[in-house]
């Protein structure tokens, strides 16, 4: 492995770094997160245009750039950076890549180029509040019963073929939808979702992902409020909507899902590290400037240790999310460890911000608690923690019995 970066890595997260700075800065976000859309058109345009972020991590032959996960992961840690509000994790890192993945020929010479322009922005639509379940980022995302294989009452997450879920059923040459899904990321304002539900009944229940345009009839969107503003999420409601079947019937859907949550995971954590290296940086900037007792609180001994604290903590992160970028780029999924770290960095950064800046830290006014509300809500959506971490122990075998011979 080698752990440096490319002089194309680097003028990635160079020039987005200047851009962010001049563009989004603390009112330019809440701003954003106010608007209806929940972020900033002409920002999402910037971005697509100057560095072509939508199309990072797609192929050429779509109209993408050609990196991979890597850039993508280095990308988001600068917006992370900014807790800048885009759909750039919906589209480019949720839904773009399962559109790769599964697609027919004809679906991704449509869609691809588009979503890699910032036209065309998509979201991954899932059952309830199961998205984290649905990546296999917190247990596996299928069934360990006899039957489940290839979907085959697998994806319980998705209403394993019984009421409730998001259920498809043919009608006539395509698919109509029946259901809903209350945590889909800029749900409201994508042009496209990607939505999982479950055909075939119960005794032959499976999960397949459909296309389902934003403008669709039937198609009920409400923005929900969500803790973390600058995630905006939004309740989808599917009343007897036409839904186009992504690829086709025989698709491996749930080992698609698992894959894009594991690097979706690794672009989480790098994000996670971004907001947690911005936190710790403007609270050691605070610190400097804030005087008490005639000197400034950045002098005690004691302020001194906490930062060092968080500094180890943010370092250690920063580590674990770099090479989960490299090994999802490299086939090796450590993605879920890697978000664990960083989540738990980024919310000892955000808390200790706030003690540190005081009173103001607690305001409104003040960006610390953004960042504390960041790490809260990614814990909510893809977490918590303590069961990423165990996911991971499970799936390495770490705490399996074994056999001791005398």
């Amino acid at each position: 492995m080698d752990a440096s970066f490319t002089a194309e890595q680097d003028e990635i997260r160079r020039t987005l770094r200047e851009l962010l700075r001049k563009r989004c800065g603390p009112d330019a976000v809440r701003a954003a997160v106010d608007s209806p859309a929940g972020h900033d058109p002409a920002l999402w345009a910037a971005l697509a245009e100057r560095l072509g972020l939508p199309g990072l991590a797609l192929p050429e032959a779509y109209g993408g750039v050609g990196c991979s996960a890597t850039e993508l992961a280095l990308a988001c840690e600068e917006t992370g950076r900014a807790l800048a509000p885009s759909p750039l994790l919906a589209t480019a890192v949720l839904a773009a890549p399962l559109i790769l993945a599964l697609g027919t020929d004809a679906q991704r010479t449509e869609l691809l180029p588009r979503i890699a322009s910032g036209s065309l922005t998509a979201t991954l639509a899932v059952p309830g509040t199961a998205l984290a379940a649905a990546l296999a980022l917190t247990g596996e995302n299928g069934t360990n019963g006899a039957h489940g294989v290839n979907g085959v009452h697998g994806g319980a997450w998705a209403g394993g073929g019984r009421a409730g879920g998001v259920q498809a059923r043919r009608a006539g040459d395509g698919w109509r939808l029946y259901g809903q899904a209350d945590q889909v990321l800029d749900g409201h304002s994508a042009g496209l979702l990607v939505v999982a539900a479950h055909a075939g009944g119960y005794a032959r229940s499976r999960t397949l992902l459909f296309l389902v345009p934003g403008d669709a009839d039937g198609l009920v969107r409400v923005r929900q409020t969500a803790l973390d503003a600058t995630r905006p999420q939004a309740r989808v409601q599917l009343r007897d909507v036409k839904g186009e079947l992504l690829g086709g019937e025989e698709a491996d859907v749930l080992a698609a899902l698992a894959a894009v949550g594991d690097t979706a995971a690794a672009v989480l954590a790098g994000e996670a590290v971004g907001a947690a290296d911005q936190a710790l940086g403007r609270t050691v900037e605070y610190v400097r400037q804030r005087e008490q007792f005639g000197r400034a609180i950045g002098s005690f001994q004691a302020v001194q240790h906490r930062l060092a604290d968080v500094y180890v903590q943010v370092r250690a992160a920063r580590s674990a999310a770099y090479y989960a970028a490299w090994a999802t780029a490299n086939g090796e999924r450590v993605g879920g460890l890697a978000l664990a770290q960083a989540l738990e960095a980024l919310r000892y950064a955000a808390a200790e911000a706030i003690q540190l800046h005081g009173g103001i830290g607690f305001t409104w006014e003040h960006e610390a608690h953004s960042y504390f509300k960041r790490a809260s809500g990614d814990e909510l959506l893809f977490g918590p923690v303590h069961r990423l971490r165990a996911h991971a122990a499970d799936a390495a075998r770490l705490f399996e019995a074994k056999e001791v011979t005398v």
